[in-house]
């Protein structure tokens, strides 16, 4: 959990909301042992030369103007870091005014939320345990000691409301508009 402490949001600001840690970092060869892992009839190392295969592929293809989209993953494409503007088209130069390009890559798709309600409690049951906070079991109970739980254990998909910023069907960057999208997805230097 993170409150919010943006000024530039009035209505949000002092509350708290859901944020998405990262816990450890898989490369190449730890995500071809775990997809090999699955009951596939590719090695390892077939699995590892795919996906290396795949990512030249998609430099590639984004470097041609074209983008790339794995359904249900991300949209790839290609962003450029300007240096400066020129003050007309004739006097643009590659050289001066461009600094470099980025892949940029659009998440596509939905995340299941199936499980999300148990993992946030088992979160908040470590994080209570770790803190050590007063009126709080590390069981899943409320702080008067009665059983905690959402009512009708489906949990939430929270998609009526989006006070995070993060992408909806109509507009699954986030943002709106057009413009380049350097405050949207991920951009990575190439």
């Amino acid at each position: 959990m993170k409150e919010n402490k943006n000024e530039k949001l009035p209505d949000a600001k002092g509350l708290w909301y859901a944020y998405a840690i990262t816990t450890q970092m898989m490369d190449v060869d730890g995500l071809a042992a775990h997809m090999a892992g699955h009951n596939t009839p590719f090695s390892k190392g077939a699995i590892k030369g795919m996906i290396t295969d795949m990512a030249f592929c998609i430099k590639e293809l984004c470097l041609q103007g074209i983008s790339v989209k794995i359904d249900d993953l991300a949209i790839f494409s290609i962003g450029i870091k300007n240096k400066v503007g020129a003050k007309s088209e004739k006097e643009f130069s590659i050289a001066k005014n461009i600094e470099g390009y980025k892949l940029r890559s659009r998440g596509t798709g939905e995340l299941a939320a199936g499980n999300l309600d148990v993992e946030m409690k088992k979160v908040s049951s470590l994080l209570a345990s770790e803190m050590q906070v007063p009126g709080v079991d590390s069981e899943d109970t409320t702080p008067d000691g009665t059983p905690g739980g959402t009512g009708d254990g489906t949990g939430g998909t929270g998609q009526d409301k989006n006070p995070s910023g993060s992408g909806t069907d109509k507009n699954p960057s986030g943002s709106e508009g057009g413009g380049d999208s350097s405050e949207s997805g991920d951009n990575v230097n190439m």
